[in-house]
């Protein structure tokens, strides 16, 4: 009975992406998630100065990595390829902004591993839904709190608090993977239009945009959700600069179109087929 409920609930979710998708609500999450308690500036330590979070975030990290380790190991998340690491050795000692398609919880595990060696010392830090933070329960719930994460909220004195923790770690060149589609659409394959915060971020900083799209494939093993694990194909394109020549706003809508042009051809080369959106 579990898992039909699994089953029904996966085919609810592709319903609503295929609703979506005709409507162009790209930006807006199909899944039903937890109801969002609002974040207050005190419930939330950004730059992990606290020795309490100093001390949570070294210990749920170390549980994060053995979780995801177990993953790979039982065959669950499947890193088939990682396409293009050069381009991220390039930036890799400098701040810099990462983008990757939205499709799965555990997609900023994937793209973890693939820099894993690269990152070395650093850190990548992941943007996360405000209720992922306060509302989330159990074992993901203490990930998405202290696996720095940098929730975002509907609270003024928060955001504000956010946007300056931001500039300060990519001025001293952190990683900071943002989800610019916004919303988690699970399994869908296609690239979806971008929203200006990622690269809002990269211009004001002065820090490049790393491009990255995950591709996937039909494993044959079945997951508990009833359908086909899938194996990931992980690709880095180049780093996006700002044109100095230009506005901060033209530069936001320049690198923003430039990322998705990257993701679509990544798209088309890899599936063999133009991208199109149902009407």
């Amino acid at each position: 009975m579990e898992q039909i409920e699994k089953d029904k609930g996966r085919l609810e979710v592709l319903a609503r992406i295929e609703e979506f998708e005709k409507a162009g609500r790209f930006n807006e999450d199909v899944e039903q998630d937890p109801p969002t308690i609002p974040l207050t500036p005190d419930k939330v330590d950004y730059l992990g100065k606290k020795l309490s979070s100093k001390i949570k975030t070294r210990i749920v990290n170390a549980i994060a990595l053995h979780f995801i380790n177990k993953m790979i190991k039982q065959g669950w998340l499947v890193i088939k390829e990682v396409r293009g690491i050069e381009n991220f050795r390039k930036i890799k000692n400098g701040g810099a902004v990462l983008t990757c398609n939205h499709f799965n919880a555990f997609d900023n595990f994937a793209v973890l591993k693939a820099l894993e060696y690269e990152l070395k010392h650093r850190i990548m830090y992941k943007v996360i839904r405000e209720g992922n933070f306060t509302s989330f329960p159990g074992l993901y719930g203490l990930m998405f709190r202290n696996c720095n994460t940098l929730p975002l909220s509907q609270n003024k004195s928060t955001m504000r608090k956010f946007l300056e923790s931001v500039d300060i770690l990519l001025k001293r060149g952190e990683k900071i993977l943002v989800y610019a589609e916004q919303g988690m659409w699970w399994n869908y394959r296609k690239p979806r239009p971008l929203t200006n915060g990622a690269f809002h971020f990269a211009v004001k900083n002065n820090v490049p945009v790393v491009p990255i799209f995950i591709t996937m494939t039909d494993s044959d093993r079945i997951g508990p959700d009833g359908f086909p694990v899938q194996e990931y194909t992980i690709h880095i394109g180049e780093a996006i600069f700002a044109d100095s020549s230009k506005s901060a706003k033209d530069n936001v809508e320049l690198m923003k179109q430039k990322n998705y042009d990257v993701w679509k051809k990544v798209y088309e080369d890899f599936y063999g087929m133009p991208l199109s959106y149902e009407k």
